[in-house]
């Protein structure tokens, strides 16, 4: 293939899949669970018979029996219509994402074919053969190969590669592959690095600064396409985020980077079924376990790309709470750095604000008293809270919040601390017990984000906390 035709091949099969967050919401109403039902679309061919009794078999396990037998109904009498629609939803909001990422017409083009046949019986109806793009040709048949790679190694994927040749699928291009199968499909790593799909794009064009910006906004608008209660949840929260850090006078990188993570956060929620995040009642325990997966799918994403390591970092952290009782690792206090214990603070705001399937939206009133108390419980960060709140729109408490939320006694406590006063020299001095000392110490490391002694007295300092005791 000449150059500009493997460049479009590379990013069509990038780009491909992106728009399945499109039609979630509406699949998962007709058919359960979305992810398992984009698994099993694998098993059959797009527009044959066995597709339809795949989908009839689908709808006739979701809601109650009136429910069931009017999705079916509808199904054989329309021979999957609103699949069809749901597949030139998919292709629209797809070469929408490649317009605003910058790509040209010929990768927007073929985006449009992605659920076409070679037989002509895909979408758009009648587009068939040669006049389907070659890169959309390759990729439907590496697409194919690749999954049943996996299930059956390269026996299981050329068996599927020969079913399908000639129907869905272009026959000279299914030879080709067939021909070099083994070197092919056997060279495959477990799973591709970043360094390794760098350098397979013909052309690389790294993207920078506001580029990079631009991008990742448009990765968050195609995320929050996932279910219609997320519309706007990203960059709300990115913005709001960004605000709050800039209140309590991070440095302009660690704004950038909550600015960043804020709009990344919910890229795992992709991975979770819509059955879970559109749930009109509680949540049993196994959905609750899936569903708090959603932050470690945002890890494992972000960390295969070395120069979003530091958003990684903070968008995985959203959900961990200081006193270990979040998800997904249950880490507290001084491991959570500043940056995500105010992206915390603002997603819990943003959360509360907004209506979900379970509950409507709280006022804003009501949702400042929650975040409070959530501070006041040892949940959130106090100062991460007021930030928030104020860049929210909250007026802010009178001045006797003091920095991270101290009480007095954890000032006095920090004071000594900072100048290496032992615990039982703290005790003396405050008539208190060693015991709670160690209690109020680990308290204030906690709300302070350190874990030693020298990292408490720069905290000391830098707040105009340390208060040096008369002399005898």
């Amino acid at each position: 293939m000449p150059s500009a035709d493997r460049r479009t091949t590379f990013w069509v099969a990038l780009l491909a899949w992106v728009g399945c967050t499109a039609d979630s919401y509406e699949l998962a109403a007709r058919f359960g669970d979305d992810v398992a039902l984009r698994a099993g679309t694998y098993e059959v061919e797009l527009g044959s018979p066995e597709m339809l009794g795949f989908l009839v078999r689908r709808a006739a396990t979701v809601g109650g029996p009136v429910h069931r037998a009017r999705s079916v109904g509808s199904l054989l009498a329309t021979r999957a219509a609103e699949v069809r629609t749901s597949m030139v939803a998919h292709c629209q909001v797809t070469g929408q994402l490649a317009a605003r990422l910058g790509f040209d017409p010929a990768v927007r083009e073929c985006l449009t074919q992605t659920f076409a046949r070679w037989d002509g019986r895909g979408e758009p109806a009648g587009l068939a053969g040669e006049d389907i793009a070659l890169p959309v040709r390759v990729v439907h048949v590496a697409d194919l190969a690749e999954v049943h790679h996996r299930i059956g190694g390269v026996d299981g994927a050329v068996a599927e590669l020969l079913r399908r040749r000639g129907a869905s699928l272009d026959p000279d291009v299914v030879d080709a592959l067939i021909d070099h199968a083994e070197p092919l499909l056997d060279g495959l790593p477990d799973e591709s690095s970043w360094a390794e799909l760098i350098a397979a794009d013909p052309a690389p064009r790294p993207l920078r600064n506001a580029e990079l910006d631009r991008a990742l906004e448009a990765i968050a608008d195609f995320v929050d396409l996932k279910s219609p209660w997320f519309t706007g949840r990203s960059r709300e929260i990115a913005d709001l985020a960004a605000a709050a850090a800039t209140k309590l006078g991070l440095p302009e990188a660690d704004v950038q980077t909550v600015r960043r993570a804020g709009l990344l956060q919910g890229l795992g929620r992709t991975g979770v079924p819509n059955t879970i995040w559109d749930k009109p009642g509680p949540l049993t325990e196994l959905e609750r376990e899936r569903m708090q997966l959603h932050a470690y799918y945002t890890s494992r994403v972000l960390r295969r790309m070395p120069a979003l390591a530091d958003v990684a970092e903070v968008a995985s952290m959203v959900q961990e709470r200081l006193d270990g009782s979040g998800y997904h690792r249950g880490i507290s206090g001084s491991a959570i750095p500043m940056t995500a214990r105010v992206l915390a603070a603002a997603d819990c705001y943003h959360a509360l604000t907004r209506p979900r399937p379970h509950r409507p939206a709280r006022s804003a009133a009501q949702a400042a008293l929650d975040l409070r108390a959530e501070a006041a419980a040892g949940r959130l960060a106090p100062d991460a809270v007021e930030a928030v709140l104020v860049s929210a729109g909250h007026r802010a408490r009178r001045a006797s919040v003091s920095p991270a939320g101290l009480t007095p006694r954890e000032i006095e406590v920090l004071s000594l601390v900072a100048q290496a006063a032992t615990s039982r020299q703290v005790a003396q001095q405050l008539g208190i017990s060693p015991k709670t000392v160690g209690n109020h110490i680990e308290r204030i490391y906690q709300k302070i984000g350190v874990s030693t002694r020298a990292g408490a007295a720069l905290f000391a300092m830098e707040h105009g906390l340390v208060v040096r005791s008369p002399a005898p």
